[in-house]
């Protein structure tokens, strides 16, 4: 299901429910004001009340916080997805371009860069310094063994992730078990 409309269903439901205790509600106290119930019945009725219409509102607001929180996944990883098309399309680019195009900040960038190389999608390296990433063949940089950018001998600094102690560039694998 659709987290938007998740969010929406699960409004109906919690407006539904609410409605439905108020109208339940007003009609016992109407019924109990003109003496026509007793207090065993109005006790009965209000339990009537909230175990059949509790479960709606409940249900209700588990789905409108379900549907938040997977539209804020969806958004996520469309990000990721747009971050990946403009560092394949362009070759080069800038973080402080990335952040301005994706409405995110520099760790955010940071974090989803580090995410598409977890699975396997990003092979390039950045500079972090210059704030610049780089689209670059993998097999080309584990053949070389050096920095592309100050040709220093290069370091394994976790999976998928090679850096460069001398100017701190990294460079990320798509074979994430690769080694320089």
């Amino acid at each position: 299901m659709h987290p938007r409309t998740m969010q929406t269903l699960g409004g109906i439901l919690s407006g539904t429910g609410l409605f439905l205790i108020l109208a339940f509600a007003g009609f016992l106290l109407i019924q109990w004001s003109t003496g026509a119930l007793t207090p065993g019945g109005l006790g009965i009725g209000v339990f009537l009340i909230l175990v059949i219409f509790s479960p709606l509102i409940g249900l209700g607001v588990y789905l409108w916080r379900r549907g938040a929180v997977e539209a804020q996944e969806a958004e996520a990883a469309e990000k990721q997805r747009r971050l990946l098309g403009m560092i394949q399309a362009r070759g080069q680019v800038s973080l402080p371009e990335i952040a301005l195009e994706l409405r995110a900040t520099r760790d955010q960038v940071r974090a989803w860069i580090y995410d598409l190389v977890h699975m396997g999608l990003f092979s390039g390296y950045v500079n972090w310094s210059e704030g610049v990433l780089y689209s670059a063949e993998a097999a080309a940089l584990r053949d070389a063994g050096q920095c592309p950018r100050c040709g220093g001998a290069l370091e394994l600094a976790g999976k998928g992730v090679i850096r460069c102690p001398y100017c701190g560039t990294e460079i990320f694998l798509s074979g994430a078990g690769a080694q320089p």
